[in-house]
């Protein structure tokens, strides 16, 4: 606990679904084959720690921004370009990342410095400009970025799927460079999410939760509003920059679609708002679930109306046509925002907690 900063999941139906969670993503390779299963696994780890480091913004400091999938962008055009030009090596990630970590650092001053100092909707409308600005700035310098085509790179030896480390098999799993990317994904985000972790169970993080209640208030006992929020907006910025680094090495491809798209932006905040806002521990398990039903409900539902076909049942094959998985897929997120408004965290902490964050 001393690791958590004394903030593990509270409850026990919430601990065994952590549990579970984390579990299954650990021995995922082994436990799930085949690749979409894995590529499935992988990005939730990406997702855990952009939402977490988003949830840091809105959920701890109260500050509404739509910049966020723009810093992950940052980490993955700075990782996929040093590799794309310099080479498949460990040195081209390394100078990548750092080059990605202080973009993504100077961008957060200026936006904290600048619009911060604005309230609500109108900072929020300052961070969707400037992340458009960013999309079309990327979309538009071709030479560079390799415009809405992207661009394809070699990760290096180590994590190239063709790279085998031992000759026999582990548990039936190859034994290959894929394996070691998978992994190397699953604890750098690991780590930085126990980061993030700590930094919210800081006396700063405890700033930042008195400013999201009452900034006037913490304003009145000394506290520099627009330093606090400012340092938040680093911090979150540098997470979503390890996570976009991540994402490029998994995919070993950047482009517009994968690392700048405004959807990721939405479906991040839906994350957040489905695993409870204002806790860390439920962005492990929003992104789980809004991943795997991204992932497998089309499959679902078509088994579903092969299934009401067979059966001759009128109506069902037709409501549960694949084609309508976005439509189930909406309709069962507004739902548990109805049931659950503050979570899936909210909804499973024990009932004498219901008054305090978990």
């Amino acid at each position: 606990m001393s690791l958590l900063s004394g903030d593990g999941p509270r409850g026990r139906p919430l601990q065994i679904l952590i549990g579970a969670v984390v579990l299954a993503l650990m021995l995922a390779p082994f436990l799930f084959p085949g690749a979409k299963a894995l590529n499935t696994s992988a990005k939730i780890c990406v997702m855990i720690l952009l939402v977490a480091s988003y949830d840091v913004l809105i959920g701890y400091a109260g500050i509404v921004s739509f910049a966020h999938v723009m810093f992950f962008g940052v980490g993955a055009y700075g990782v996929g370009l040093a590799l794309y030009g310099l080479g498949a090596s460990w040195t081209a990630v390394a100078i990548g990342l750092v080059a990605a970590a202080a973009l993504s650092l100077a961008l957060a001053l200026a936006i904290g410095l600048f619009s911060l100092r604005v309230q609500s909707i109108f900072f929020a409308m300052v961070t969707l400009a400037v992340a458009y600005a960013f999309n079309v700035l990327a979309s538009q310098l071709s030479d560079i970025t390799g415009g809405e085509d992207g661009r394809s790179f070699k990760v290096p030896a180590a994590l190239q799927p063709g790279f085998k480390w031992l000759d026999h098999p582990i548990f039936g799993v190859p034994a290959s460079g894929k394996l070691i990317a998978y992994y190397l994904v699953f604890f750098v985000a690991a780590v930085a999410f126990l980061v993030l972790l700590r930094v919210v169970n800081s006396p700063f993080g405890r700033v930042l939760q008195a400013i999201r209640e009452n900034p006037f208030r913490a304003e009145a006992l000394g506290y520099r509003i627009v330093f606090h929020r400012t340092l938040a907006t680093c911090i979150s910025a540098l997470g979503a920059t390890v996570a976009g680094a991540l994402s490029a090495l998994w995919l070993r491809y950047v482009g517009p679609d994968t690392a700048l798209s405004f959807s990721i932006q939405v479906d991040v905040l839906v994350m957040v708002v489905v695993g409870g806002m204002g806790s860390l521990w439920g962005a492990i398990v929003g992104a789980a679930v809004f991943v795997v039903a991204e992932g497998y409900l089309q499959d679902l539902m078509g088994a579903l109306a092969n299934a009401a076909a067979e059966a001759h049942l009128p109506l069902l094959p037709g409501l549960f046509d694949p084609h309508r998985w976005l439509l189930w897929l909406g309709l069962a997120f507004v739902l548990a925002v109805y049931f659950a408004p503050a979570g899936i965290v909210g909804a499973l902490k024990p009932a004498e907690g219901k008054g305090k964050r978990t």
